[in-house]
């Protein structure tokens, strides 16, 4: 296998292991900014995993809003929600703002938008890559 294949099936690996952990917390109301976090993170990795398969160079941003131009014409998003997800993780990171919605952290119906989102997001990397889900579960 290629290396920037290799290196593709790393960053699949990570945003699935993104993704799961959102699947341990999704129940959790008082976690839902951090289901944001999860999900944020699933897409800027299922975006560097198609930026390494197309072997174009990776940059080294978290905002999605700079990654995706770099994708666009191989994958399509809802680029609204996209903008949403993106200044969640952002003020997620900082304690005071805690990734909060104009309505205030996010519900638990949000949250399960976020990791849909992200979700399909990532099938649709992987099915472009052609990756055997299989091949991203832990030994």
């Amino acid at each position: 296998m290629e290396k920037n294949s290799l290196q593709a099936l790393e960053w699949l690996k990570a945003a699935k292991d993104d993704l799961d952990s959102i699947s341990y917390i999704i129940q959790a109301e008082h976690l839902t900014n951090i289901t944001a976090f999860h999900a944020q993170q699933a897409i800027e990795k299922s975006f560097k995993a198609l930026m390494e398969h197309r072997k174009i160079a990776a940059i080294k941003t978290h905002n999605l809003e700079r990654l995706y131009p770099y994708v666009e014409n191989l994958i399509e998003v809802d680029e609204e929600f996209l903008r949403l997800v993106n200044e969640l993780y952002i003020e997620s990171r900082y304690p005071g703002d805690m990734g909060l919605l104009p309505h205030g952290k996010p519900t638990l119906e949000d949250a399960e938008e976020f990791h849909a989102f992200a979700r399909d997001l990532f099938e649709q990397v992987c099915d472009l890559l052609e990756i055997d889900r299989e091949t991203l579960r832990e030994k």
